[in-house]
């Protein structure tokens, strides 16, 4: 098993760590501010590669119970005696564990982690907790009414796909999971060719990487799976869901056309303007301040993730649903017709732009941004030279842009009332 090198790239590293003949990317930063070290193991596939809904989700629990051997409570103990922080979770295309622990104790957080990839838990009695966890919070979301207005706007947005689908599943999918789906599902899943290492610390290089791979060692090549990407529907479409509420829940969205990547930076801009900032957005000054009709509300476009569309949200009185759609729908017009002012555009700036510098105070923050970078194929400083293009954005680039997405109009709704 063989080291590989790589290149530099804004203080962390882009490498690869050979293991079973797999080059397994690593992007790597150390840091030695605190004695401590942080790996993350992200494995493509997730919730989207489960045959049943609700099945990474109890998969990743599954790795929260601890060994066959140990159990939960022993394996806990062998964790809390050393200060070790070991954590399974699952995302729409990721299946994470996340090991964080004191540098003096890096051998033993890794000899854990390979006896959990190696046995982990899968027997009824884990399964059987999970799976009850699961239910009652699925029994308490019944209760939810924004977590089901949110849910029925993704299911009618992306219809047919895999964000249609909650990652918690629903009681029948979850109940139907069997000990042997979550196995064959770790297995799919728990592969080198599907693993991307994100590691950072007061860390040894070296000494990191070798370590590393002994208690890697033990995962199978298996096969590599293809990020995955979705897209919202064409046609707009309305689903209301009557509850015992004195309040109406509206959640919207649309698809947004985002076929040049490259402006991606101008949709961080609009998206901040139109209702993704809070106080000072379109939709927060219109629907609320100048009317009224809810505490908060505020629409945001997303990029650059499985899916571009935009999202928004309100809470207004049942009377006074209908005026708030109403209104919703003329600040969209009047955004994408008229675009933004100067004053709008110079305000976004200096927000975006001074704010930028606090989302990477931390070494996990700047990890987690150059992550995601990676993950969709950019460069792992593409979040700092996004700022440099706000920065020179002018006025008329930004609302010829704006006057582009005439589709942000064709609005889906999801009311809980």
């Amino acid at each position: 098993m063989a080291l590989v090198g790589g290149s530099m790239n804004a203080e962390t590293k882009i490498q690869s760590v050979e293991i079973n003949g797999v080059a397994v990317p690593l992007l790597f930063e150390q840091s030695k501010n605190l004695p401590v070290g942080s790996v993350q193991l992200v494995f493509i596939g997730g919730s989207a590669d489960g045959a049943k809904a609700g099945l990474g989700n109890l998969s990743a629990k599954i790795l929260n119970e601890g060994t066959k051997d140990l159990g939960s409570v022993e394996f806990a103990k062998r964790l809390e005696s050393k200060a070790i922080s070991l954590y399974a979770s699952v995302g729409l295309q990721t299946l994470n564990l996340e090991l964080s622990y004191l540098k003096e104790f890096q051998n033993e957080s890794f000899t854990l982690l390979n006896e959990l990839l190696k046995q982990p838990n899968l027997t009824q009695e884990a399964l059987s907790k999970v799976k009850t966890l699961t239910l009652n919070k699925l029994a308490q979301q019944e209760d939810d009414f924004d977590s089901i207005a949110e849910k029925n706007l993704y299911k009618i947005l992306f219809e047919g796909t895999a964000m249609a689908t909650p990652l918690l599943g629903d009681k029948q999918s979850v109940e139907s999971v069997s000990l042997q789906d979550v196995e064959q599902f770790l297995q799919r899943n728990l592969v080198l060719k599907r693993l991307i290492i994100v590691a950072g610390g007061d860390l040894q290089e070296n000494e990191f990487k070798t370590t590393l791979i002994k208690a890697l060692s033990t995962l199978p090549v298996g096969e590599s799976k293809e990020k995955l990407s979705f897209e919202a529907i064409q046609t707009p479409k309305n689903i209301s869901s009557k509850k015992p509420t004195q309040q109406a829940f509206v959640y919207f969205g649309s698809r947004f056309d985002n076929a040049d990547k490259t402006k991606n930076y101008m949709a961080r801009v609009m998206s901040f303007i139109l209702g993704g900032s809070g106080f000072g957005s379109r939709m927060m000054e219109e629907v609320r301040v100048k009317r009224g009709l809810a505490y908060s509300a505020y629409m945001r476009v997303n990029v650059g993730g499985a899916a571009e569309y935009t999202s928004g949200y309100l809470q207004t009185k049942l009377e006074n649903k209908d005026e708030a759609i109403r209104v919703v729908k003329e600040v969209i017009e009047e955004f994408v017709n008229n675009g933004v002012s100067e004053e709008e555009l110079n305000a976004a700036k200096a927000f975006l732009l001074g704010s930028e510098p606090l989302r990477e105070e931390s070494l996990s923050q700047r990890l987690n941004a150059k992550f995601l970078n990676y993950f969709r194929d950019l460069p792992l400083d593409y979040h700092k030279r996004e700022l440099d293009q706000i920065k020179d954005l002018k006025l008329d680039e930004l609302n010829a842009y704006i006057k582009s997405h005439k589709e942000i109009l064709e609005l889906s709704f999801s009311v809980v009332e």
